[in-house]
């Protein structure tokens, strides 16, 4: 013991020479061995083409990497969230184009004809678009976002078929008296939001135009709120309103 003591003592210093030598070792080792796994499955897939590789070796990945992987998902996730809310907001504002548009629902009045199938399908598509849409874009996961997604999706598309097939039609459904009155309404609601206009001649048109209206369009309570805020105070208060 006495004689291991000595030599230690006298050659302390190939302790950094042998280390390194070591760390060599290992690294070549390491090298090696992902050597051999590659070819393990460079020759797994020569026997099984085009067969999924088999995992031969099942190696750990750090808790580091999996966590760094898992923020690298949610910050993906949250991208993907906020393009399918973009996507959202850009046909609502193509539909609110309409709905906050008198005068547009009136030129293509199928739009919010509830008897019409094309129209039943958007609105339907709409109410479930606006369903799955997050409160925060965290709330969401990977299958949560498919869902979302697909129905932002068949909203765009059920609107793009809708307000074509609007445009196509037009008036085309109603009969001559009634085209006659629904461009009597447009010209009314025209007036209704003139600034140019008399409050007494402002009055006048909207509630002339609601009365052409009656029974040909039954205008969204949206339209008719953005209607009634153009006029601004040249009307009263909406019939069934209760002051404030």
């Amino acid at each position: 013991m006495n004689a291991f003591f000595a030599f230690a003592t006298e050659f302390w210093w190939l302790v950094f020479p042998l280390s390194g030598l070591w760390f060599a070792f290992g690294s070549s080792w390491s090298e090696a061995t992902e050597r051999r796994h590659r070819r393990k499955v460079e020759i797994y897939r020569l026997k099984h083409p085009g067969a999924a590789p088999a995992p031969i070796e099942q190696r750990r990945e750090p808790s580091g990497k999996k966590s760094g992987r898992k923020t690298a998902d949610r910050s993906g996730t949250d991208r993907a969230v906020r393009v399918v809310e973009a996507m959202h907001d850009d046909v609502d504002r193509r539909w609110l184009s309409y709905e906050l548009d008198a005068a547009k629902l009136i030129d293509y009045p199928t739009m919010t004809d509830v008897r019409e199938p094309l129209t039943v399908a958007f609105l339907r598509a709409k109410r479930e678009a606006d369903a799955l849409r997050p409160q925060d874009a965290a709330d969401l996961d990977a299958e949560d976002l498919v869902a979302y997604r697909a129905a932002v999706t068949s909203y765009g598309v059920a609107f793009q078929v809708a307000e074509t097939e609007a445009r196509r039609v037009r008036a085309s459904g109603f009969t001559a008296e009634e085209r006659a009155r629904l461009d009597t309404a447009r010209k009314l609601v025209t007036v209704a939001v003139d600034d140019a206009a008399t409050a007494a001649e402002r009055q006048s048109a909207y509630r002339r135009a609601r009365r052409e209206l009656d029974g040909l369009i039954v205008l969204p309570e949206a339209t008719i709120d953005s209607l009634e805020q153009s006029v601004a105070g040249a009307i009263g208060p909406r019939r069934g309103s209760s002051p404030a």
